[in-house]
C-alpha cells in the first residue's frame, strides 16, 4: 500500500499536476528545504475560498519548513492575466494594485503565517528590463507554442481579438522565477502555461530545474466557475451566518469537492463520508458538518455552532434571525431598489432590480414585485428580507 503521510498529502490534495512528481517528492523527503512562492496579480479586493486553495499549500509547506515567497504581480497586472478564455483581461493601474492589495495581506492571513512569508513585487525586476533583455527572452519561445493555447483557439475561432501583448505575459511570469531562483511554482491548473514558462526560463538562463504544482480550480456554489459575476463566491470575509448558508446552498455533487479542497478533514475521514452519501445519507447533513468545518476555519468554533443554530432556527423552522443590521435613514420615502443598496443587501441597483423583479424581495414578509415601488418610512423598524439569508431593519431616523 502506497504510504500515506503529511509530503504525500501535500504532493496530492487539491492538486492537478506537478511536474516533476518524482523528482520533487525524492527533494522534499531527504534534501534541505526548498524555496517556493505562489503570484498573485491583485485585481480584486476580496478573496474567497477558491483563493484559499493555494494559500492553504503554502500554508502546508510551510509547516513542513520550507520557505514560502508571496508575489504580487505588480508589474504583470498591469498587462492583465492571459488565462481568460473569453477575452482580454483589462489591465489595472498602480493605484488599483495598491488598494486592493492593503486587505490582501489581511484576508490570507486568516490562513498564512505572514511572519514567515517574505513578500516580493515583481514590478523590482521587471521594470528594470529593457527592449533588449525582453527580445532574449522572447527569442525562447515560438508563436506556435503561444498560440496553439487553448483560449487562443477559442478566441480565433468566434472571431474575437488576442492582443499581441498578451503573448508577453507568460515571459514576464516566466522570469519571476528566474529573479526569486525558485524550487517551485504552485497555482491554478488555469496557469500551467505560464508556469511551464518559468520552468524553460530557469533551465536556460539559469540550468537548474524548477517544479511546477497546479491545483484544482473550486467551483462555486451553483457548480459553475466561482465569480462575483454569477453570485457564487464564498468569501473568506463573509460573515459566519453568510458562510454557513452559502455552503448549504452548493450542489450535492460539490460536497466531497469542498470537503478536499476547503477543509482540513484527513482524506480517510473525507472518503468515510463519501462512502455515506453514495449508501444514501442525507447530502443536507454532510452539508451541515462542511459548513461547520468551514466556519470553525475563518471565525472560530463557537461561530460556527451559533451559525449552525441559526440557520436551522431560520430555515428549518421558519423564524426570523435573532440579530440582524440595523439602519435608520432620514428619508420619509425611498425606491426600493435605493433602499436594499443603502442596507448593503444588494452591491448595486442593477443586482437590486433582478432581485425585486424575481421575487425575492420582501418586507414585513410582504413581497415586492414591483421595481419603482416607493416604500414609507417610519419610526417603526420594517424588516426587509433578500433571497433566504439576507435581512435588515430600517426605520426613519
Amino acid at each position: 500500500m502506497k504510504k500515506h503521510d503529511a509530503i504525500t498529502d501535500l504532493l496530492e490534495r487539491g492538486v492537478s499536476e506537478v511536474i516533476v512528481r518524482s523528482e520533487l517528492e525524492k527533494r522534499l523527503r531527504s534534501g534541505p528545504p526548498i524555496k517556493l512562492y505562489h503570484g498573485i496579480d491583485p485585481t480584486g479586493s476580496r478573496l474567497h475560498i477558491g483563493h484559499a486553495i493555494p494559500l492553504r499549500k503554502l500554508r502546508a509547506f510551510q509547516e513542513l519548513g520550507h520557505e514560502v515567497v508571496m508575489l504580487i504581480g505588480s508589474f504583470t497586472a498591469l498587462i492583465g492575466d492571459t488565462s481568460d478564455k473569453n477575452s482580454m483581461r483589462p489591465a489595472i493601474t498602480q493605484e488599483e494594485i495598491e488598494e486592493n492589495f492593503k486587505t490582501y495581506k489581511e484576508q490570507a492571513s486568516k490562513i498564512l503565517d505572514f511572519s514567515k512569508v517574505e513578500i516580493r513585487y515583481n514590478g523590482d525586476w521587471l521594470g528594470k528590463l529593457d527592449l533588449k533583455d525582453l527580445l532574449q527572452l522572447a527569442n525562447k519561445f515560438t508563436v506556435q507554442q503561444m498560440i496553439e493555447r487553448d483560449m487562443y483557439q477559442k478566441r480565433l475561432k468566434e472571431g474575437k481579438p488576442i492582443g499581441l501583448h498578451e503573448f508577453l505575459y507568460p515571459l514576464m511570469q516566466g522570469y519571476d522565477s528566474v529573479a526569486m531562483d525558485v524550487d517551485l511554482e504552485i497555482g491554478g491548473n488555469d496557469q500551467l502555461f505560464n508556469m511551464l514558462a518559468g520552468r524553460t526560463l530557469q533551465r536556460v538562463l539559469k540550468d537548474r530545474e524548477k517544479h511546477v504544482m497546479t491545483l484544482q480550480l473550486l467551483e462555486g456554489t451553483d457548480g459553475r466557475k466561482m465569480s462575483k459575476t454569477y453570485n457564487n463566491v464564498i468569501n473568506i470575509t463573509d460573515e459566519p451566518n453568510e458562510q454557513y448558508g452559502k455552503i448549504m446552498s452548493i450542489k450535492d455533487e460539490l460536497i466531497i469537492r469542498y470537503f478536499e479542497l476547503c477543509t482540513d478533514l484527513p482524506p480517510e475521514e473525507i472518503r468515510e463520508l463519501e462512502a455515506t452519501l453514495k449508501a444514501g445519507k442525507n447530502p443536507r447533513d454532510l452539508k451541515m458538518r462542511l459548513g461547520r468545518e468551514l466556519v470553525t476555519l475563518y471565525h472560530g468554533a463557537e461561530a460556527a455552532e451559533q451559525a449552525e443554530r441559526e440557520f436551522i432556527s431560520v430555515f428549518q423552522k421558519g423564524s426570523k434571525p435573532t440579530e440582524m443590521p440595523e439602519f435608520e435613514l432620514t428619508e420619509k420615502e425611498i425606491g426600493i431598489m435605493d433602499l436594499i443598496v443603502e442596507l448593503k443587501l444588494a452591491s448595486s441597483k442593477s443586482e437590486a432590480r433582478r432581485l425585486v423583479e424575481g421575487g425575492g424581495v420582501s418586507i414585513n414578509d410582504e413581497k415586492i414585485s414591483d421595481r419603482e415601488a416607493a416604500i414609507q418610512l417610519s419610526g417603526e423598524w420594517k424588516t426587509i428580507q433578500v433571497g433566504k439569508r439576507r435581512f435588515a431593519k430600517v426605520k426613519k431616523a
